[in-house]
């Protein structure tokens, strides 16, 4: 799983482009389910039919985008403007090398005297080493994508560090229980979703077109267990985290009562997860097409929307077990 999730790491995919990252999943999971299709946002569906006569619609979803800058434009000096793709926090990203889609790098930096509280999107641009607009505009067009070059990175025991885990994790999390399944009670249908980055664009439509009776969303969220933190239970090393609530979803009742069963009879380690900003796939899910029973299970992350973000591979793989046993919850 290790290496399939840095070859996920490693795939250009800002949000409205992540067409390379659902083709390497369609790829890895198409020998475990029964049907793959696509939507017109770039949705990624790949099912999984119930053994069951009577099974229940499961959508278990994983947004496939990732942050990043957009070229708005070219100065005579060569220099590209850029604006955000998703929430880009501009103090984390300054002197950070980025690179296109098409493989352009270039080192992102604020003006020049630009003081800490002026880190703001106006104040940034993208240095390719052009000299002239000419010379840019060879290798950079408007609207080109770029983000931090990516990576993956062994610390400590079971830790790593890069960029993207948010979400190139949750996928990698949700390929693995397709992997697990053998027969389910449920028709699983696993949504890769795009464009979650901009407002869960790609799952609002996935929603709507599966209509599930139980919608799981599969996610990172923050901890509270560094040095300033806001106050909250969840901890990197915790085990898979069951969301509870929040700013966009109060989660069901039952689902979560559910999840936290589940867990406890097959000895996963888990944690529960509330916070008070933030917001993932599960929302949609929750009130389109008639509405549905939703979860969600996040996998504890450190420094979230940074370059560096930060993961335990023991907290994933207990997010692959409970995501696994969950595929066979009635409600």
């Amino acid at each position: 799983m290790t290496e399939f999730l840095k070859k996920l790491m490693l795939t250009h995919g800002v949000t409205s482009d992540e067409g390379r990252v659902t083709k390497l999943i369609e790829d890895e999971i198409r020998p475990y389910v029964d049907e793959i299709s696509y939507d017109a946002l770039g949705n990624l569906t790949a099912l999984k039919k119930s053994s069951s006569p009577d099974g229940k619609k499961m959508m278990l979803c994983a947004h496939a985008d990732e942050i990043g800058f957009i070229s708005m434009f070219i100065q005579d000096d060569g220099l590209i403007r850029v604006a955000p793709v998703g929430g880009i926090d501009f103090i984390a990203y300054a002197y950070c090398t980025v690179i296109s889609s098409k493989g352009v790098k270039g080192v992102i930096a604020p003006e020049e005297g630009t003081k800490p509280e002026e880190l703001k999107a106006d104040k940034f641009f993208i240095d390719i080493g052009a000299k002239t607009k000419k010379e840019a505009e060879k290798k950079v067009s408007l609207g080109d994508m770029f983000t931090v070059i990516p990576h993956m990175t062994k610390l400590s025991g079971t830790r790593y560090c890069g960029r993207p885990f948010d979400n190139r994790v949750g996928c990698a999390v949700m390929v693995e229980i397709a992997k697990n399944l053998r027969n389910c009670v449920n028709d699983v249908y696993f949504v890769f979703s795009s464009m979650e980055e901009v407002g869960l664009r790609g799952a609002k439509a996935a929603a709507y077109n599966v209509s599930p009776d139980y919608g799981i969303a599969f996610d990172v969220t923050d901890t509270g267990d560094l040095p300033g933190c806001k106050p909250m239970a969840v901890k990197l090393g915790g085990g898979a985290a069951v969301k509870i609530k929040d700013s966009s979803v109060l989660c069901d009742i039952k689902l979560v009562s559910a999840l936290s069963d589940t867990a406890k009879e097959n000895k996963i380690k888990f944690q529960y997860e509330i916070l008070r900003a933030g917001g993932t796939d599960t929302a949609v899910m929750q009130t389109e097409a008639g509405g549905a029973r939703v979860g969600c299970i996040s996998v504890p992350t450190r420094y979230i929307h940074t370059q560096n973000e930060m993961i335990d591979m023991k907290d994933v793989a207990e997010c692959v077990k409970l995501g696994t046993a969950a595929c066979d919850i009635r409600l």
